[in-house]
């Protein structure tokens, strides 16, 4: 064949400055140490922090939160009485000994009380038995406000209803004052409140008298039985729990609600009047004070201190009555009838500790109810964010 008519191939380096399709090579670069695809690299931890296991915990913490809140907020009053309730009986306990120790033995006045307190029993006696209302105060008065709360919207529908009366309508409104129709529900949802509260209370009480009178009733020199000076003796230095115990053995179950009928007689008025004292003062002291939002915390403390005055004071006879015969009740071995009480209105002997009394209710009902409408705000906040 002529050489003019010869094939050349071209070079394979041959460059070519022109545009041109990506080679393989570019796209997938070979090692240059074995000619090799290289490894695929790992993952930079800084690009994708480890928070993808975390973020179901964050999640899962989050929902808490908000189940959390959402049953704070639901059960508000419960959460806020319940706290409020602790706070103010730690506070005023020591009060408390020694209003009981007076009205169920004879000192000569209230400092007598306290020198021969802390003389016998030294400081932790003004907190003897302070355990059974920690816990049932807690309990008893979360119990009362919410039976309270639901009864006086219950009676305030009932009467909107039947007779076109519209009372928290007129106990909201700016200027307001208490008027008849008010002050019955605040007084029937106290009642309704106070009656079924004794069933859990008295067991609790009797426990914390018990508590209270130990080292007294063990000192006592004259007893109704041979039996009695052991029993007494067998509440002494007792912890709440073995106090409770005590009590069960030598008075049987029943004797958790010794002196029911006073105690049921004692909470059912005197939570009637004590919200209605609550209640009314409080709305006279936002009409006073010009505050239309009913939240002002001078009134909330003042109506406080007032309706735990105001419910002492009537039915002071009546709880000392309670005191006297629950005393009584725990030297008596089981089956031995315990004599009653006589309830005595305006005598003197009645109104023993009476002053001391009426200043620990002052002081546990205002830190409590300011606690109380405190915690609630704070609670709904929470709800708001």
């Amino acid at each position: 064949m002529p050489a003019a008519f010869q094939y050349t191939p071209e070079p394979t380096t041959k460059s070519y400055d022109g545009p041109s399709r990506p080679s393989l090579a570019i796209m997938a670069p070979r090692d240059s140490n074995n000619g090799k695809h290289p490894e695929p690299r790992a993952k930079d931890s800084t690009t994708r922090p480890a928070a993808d296991t975390g973020s179901g915990s964050g999640v899962r913490s989050a929902s808490i939160d908000q189940n959390l809140q959402k049953l704070l907020t639901t059960y508000r009053i419960e959460a806020a009485a319940s706290a409020s309730s602790m706070v103010s009986t730690v506070c005023a306990f020591p009060l408390d000994s020694v209003k009981t120790r007076m009205q169920a033995h004879k000192y000569n006045g209230f400092v007598d009380c306290v020198q021969a307190t802390y003389r016998k029993e030294g400081v932790k006696g003004f907190f003897r038995g302070v355990a059974a209302p920690m816990a049932s105060i807690a309990i008893v008065r979360t119990v009362s406000f919410s039976i309270y709360q639901r009864s006086k919207k219950t009676y305030c529908d009932w009467l909107k209803r039947k007779f076109g009366v519209d009372v928290m309508g007129h106990v909201s409104s700016r200027g307001s004052y208490p008027n008849f129709w008010s002050v019955a529900t605040f007084g029937a949802a106290g009642a309704t409140a106070g009656s079924c509260i004794t069933v859990i209370a008295c067991p609790f009480e009797l426990t914390k008298l018990t508590s209270q009178l130990s080292v007294v009733l063990a000192k006592e020199e004259k007893f109704p039985a041979p039996e009695s000076k052991e029993i007494a003796t067998s509440y002494q230095n007792k912890g709440t729990l073995k106090t409770l115990q005590n009590i069960v053995k030598n008075r049987g179950y029943a004797g958790l609600y010794t002196g029911f009928n006073l105690h049921f007689m004692r909470d059912t008025c005197g939570t009637a009047i004590y919200f209605m004292a609550y209640e009314s003062s409080k709305q006279l002291l936002t009409t006073f004070g010009g505050d239309g939002t009913h939240s002002n915390p001078l009134a909330i403390l003042v109506a406080g201190g007032f309706c735990g005055m105001a419910s002492f004071a009537v039915l002071y006879p009546l709880d000392t009555a309670k005191t006297k015969f629950q005393a009584n009740a725990l030297v008596y071995p089981r089956g031995k009838k315990v004599p009653k009480i006589p309830i005595n209105f305006f005598q003197k002997d009645m109104y023993r500790g009476i002053g001391v009394s009426l200043a620990r209710s002052c002081l546990v009902n205002a830190i409590f109810f300011s606690s109380l409408e405190f915690l609630k705000k704070q609670i709904k906040m929470l709800n708001d964010k």
